[in-house]
């Protein structure tokens, strides 16, 4: 399997070199050359396939042969090792928990795969990979616990000072070892553009081999199909419209979920739910994309004014809009929709949802008002503890702390703090 840069000015490459790379050398994302559906029989009888298998299935033409078939499928075995369960909460609403891995985000799956291909790609290496990532709440968590202790690779996470949940600051800066922590001045967008920028560098990527981990990466992007052919298996027995409301901050899950539609998994519709940070949803009104800065929200790790992968989701669909809003609606709510949304999924449910499934829920109920027969799952993205500040003032409940969260709740934070490009610069060429 071949990748291209979406700019459509740099060489084609292998897997192996968009996952090391990150970033095409024109600044574009990579995207797969071809994607060959499964067939039919597949999804007829995905029942009989576990967990694993399915991924495999979904994910092997798009590694080919860089990493040998008995290697990926461990990889993928010690990636998917927690569950992926549907909560039904009535008849047109389910949830899809995405928070039972290591840091209890749905990025444990892309963080952890992306970890263990580049581990294996720098197995013979003796020069180090530093991962260079930003996050808005999750990735940096997700991709500190996934890259920890991986031989040969550095971490450098970007954060938002002030921006991300205590638990979110704690997952990704009290880890140490090969985990490094920049708090940034400035919001997510800042953090983001840093990176992109750091790649193009030619006074550092002369010093040091950058690759990036966040959604941009095609390790960490095209992973995320697996829970939606999982959240399929759960349902396609019961349900035959199926309708998937994403909380969309950089689109790389909501991509994902599309992906998995093109190789052939039996969804119709996708809704892309945002907080006020709702570039997509008035694009889909204006077909006018602009991009704006990003504002601070209760549902952070969604807070993105300019997201990455809305481009890939634009290829997917050969860049026609109108085809385009045949397979994506999109919706944005306020904070104060969010807390009325988790206080309504307590009360009517008793279901703990986190500000950002409750976006997704709001999703669902816009969407269903003009689809009656469809089944609508939102996902779950992040468990509810980690923004204990918001839900539990909002249900008036007390929520009990797992156990991946008291883990970290009394380590001590390590962070550098920068304030702009420079301040990032110097730090990796003195690193």
């Amino acid at each position: 399997m071949n990748y291209y840069s979406l700019n459509k000015k740099a060489p084609d490459t292998s897997f192996a070199n968009a996952v090391i790379k990150g970033l095409a050398p024109d600044r574009g994302l990579y995207f797969p050359k071809k994607i060959k559906p499964l067939p039919a029989s597949f999804f007829k009888n995905i029942d009989q396939f576990s967990y694993s298998e399915i991924a495999f299935e979904a994910i092997k033409q798009f590694v080919s042969s860089d990493i040998p078939e008995s290697k990926l499928k461990t990889i993928i075995e010690d990636t998917l090792s927690f569950d992926f369960p549907v909560v039904k909460l009535n008849d047109h609403i389910s949830t899809l928990e995405l928070f039972h891995g290591p840091t209890m985000a749905f990025k444990d799956v892309g963080a952890r795969f992306m970890a263990r291909c580049l581990g294996y790609f720098n197995r013979d290496n003796n020069n180090d990979v530093t991962v260079l990532v930003a996050t808005s709440g999750d990735t940096g968590g997700a991709v500190a616990n996934g890259f920890l202790g991986v031989k040969g690779v550095n971490v450098v996470i970007l954060y938002p000072s002030g921006k991300v949940s205590d638990i979110q600051e704690k997952q990704l800066t009290t880890l140490g070892q090969n985990i490094t922590a920049l708090e940034v001045d400035g919001v997510f967008d800042d953090c983001q553009d840093m990176v992109k920028k750091a790649f193009l560098d030619e006074s550092i990527t002369s010093n040091m081999q950058l690759t990036s981990a966040n959604s941009i990466n095609v390790a960490r992007w095209l992973p995320q199909m697996f829970y939606f052919l999982f959240a399929y298996k759960q349902l396609h027995h019961h349900h035959d419209d199926i309708v998937f409301s994403i909380p969309s901050g950089n689109f790389g899950n909501i991509c994902a979920g599309m992906m998995a539609q093109q190789l052939g998994l039996p969804v119709k519709h996708f809704v892309a739910a945002n907080n006020a940070n709702n570039v997509v949803t008035e694009y889909l009104k204006t077909q006018d994309y602009k991009p704006k800065s990003s504002v601070q929200t209760i549902s952070n790790a969604m807070d993105v004014g300019n997201p990455s992968n809305f481009i890939r989701i634009q290829e997917i669909y050969g860049n026609d809009f109108n085809t385009l809003k045949t397979y994506l609606s999109s919706y944005s709510f306020s904070d104060e929709e969010t807390k009325q949304a988790l206080k309504e999924i307590y009360d009517l449910y008793n279901y703990i949802a986190d500000p950002h499934g409750a976006v997704g829920y709001l999703g669902c109920k816009s969407y269903l008002k003009t689809h009656k027969n469809a089944h609508c799952v939102f996902l779950e993205t992040a468990h509810p503890t980690k923004f204990l500040n918001v839900v539990e003032h909002v249900i008036q409940t007390k929520v009990a702390l797992p156990p991946q969260i008291r883990a970290v709740m009394d380590k001590e934070k390590v962070a550098t703090k920068i304030s702009n490009y420079e301040d990032l610069k110097a730090f990796l060429l003195k690193s």
